[in-house]
């Protein structure tokens, strides 16, 4: 394999990765489905969701992140396998936020991925969701906009 190929493929699949970060947290579920072949797939095992093609993944994208009153992901790259046209890796997880309904969500997690080249470049083929530790310990904070007003400090005479 020509290594300066190789390199320029894992550079695209890095930043193939970033992107997808960026558009969830910005919540452009067109963005995101652009990042995936048309018929790639995005499966969550631990809730039981499977979603595949680019109209299922929007739709299921919008419906998860329609649950959060907030919600932060952080990602960390990790191993990416190049087979020509093809590639697999993983990507880890660190998420957290509050539902709706007021639970707490804390986990550490990976995306098992398959990669394929298109005329557009690298693309998901699939995403799987696998979460390793979970903590549902409600979250002291809050997202910036719903915090209590700010008590005024008490005067001296």
């Amino acid at each position: 394999m020509n290594v300066m190929r190789a390199v320029a493929d894992r550079v695209e699949i890095a930043g193939l990765g970033a992107e997808l970060t960026d558009a969830v947290m910005m919540r452009d579920f067109d963005r995101v489905v652009a990042l995936f072949t048309p018929d790639g797939a995005l499966r969550w095992p631990h809730i039981g969701k499977e979603f595949v093609g680019r109209e299922e993944i929007r739709a299921g994208l919008a419906w998860g992140q329609g649950l959060w009153e907030f919600f932060v992901q952080n990602v960390h790259p990790g191993v990416v396998r190049l087979d020509g046209d093809t590639a697999t890796g993983r990507t880890y997880i660190h998420e957290f936020g509050r539902m709706h309904d007021g639970s707490s969500h804390l986990n550490h997690a990976l995306y098992h991925e398959r990669y394929r080249r298109t005329a557009d470049g690298w693309r998901f083929a699939e995403r799987v969701y696998e979460v390793r530790y979970l903590d549902s310990t409600p979250l002291p904070g809050s997202a910036p906009g719903r915090l209590a007003p700010p008590v005024s400090p008490a005067r001296t005479a």
